[in-house]
């Protein structure tokens, strides 16, 4: 199944004030049921993170971790992830293994230990 991007900002501020939120060193996730048939993602980074190359490298990374989840997402979702000012120094393992314990907690992915 693949996501959609989330692009309006109305739905940005709907997660925001609404959605349920996880926080890791490298990344705050924002999830909520999603009103359409469809799972999407939107990806913030914001100036406190760097440069304009730190901040693209942060959301390509993030983007990289979300890929080799996707097919496990349950449901619809709108998912935001947020990068940190740490994101742009790990490696996308590192990001992959906090949005899993993010979108697990969440209840967007089935843990795949008990599964």
């Amino acid at each position: 199944m693949k996501s959609n991007a989330l692009k309006e900002n109305r739905d940005f501020r709907r997660l925001y004030s609404r959605g349920k939120s996880k926080a890791a060193p490298c990344l705050v996730t924002y999830a909520m049921k999603s009103r359409y048939g469809e799972t999407r993602v939107g990806i913030t980074s914001s100036k406190k993170i760097g440069g304009a190359v730190q901040r693209n490298r942060a959301r390509r990374v993030i983007r990289a971790a979300f890929s080799q989840l996707e097919m496990r997402v349950c449901g619809n979702w709108d998912l935001i992830f947020v990068a940190r000012t740490r994101t742009t120094h790990v490696k996308m393992q590192q990001v992959l293994s906090d949005m899993e314990k993010e979108l697990i907690a969440l209840g967007v992915i089935k843990n795949e230990e008990s599964a």
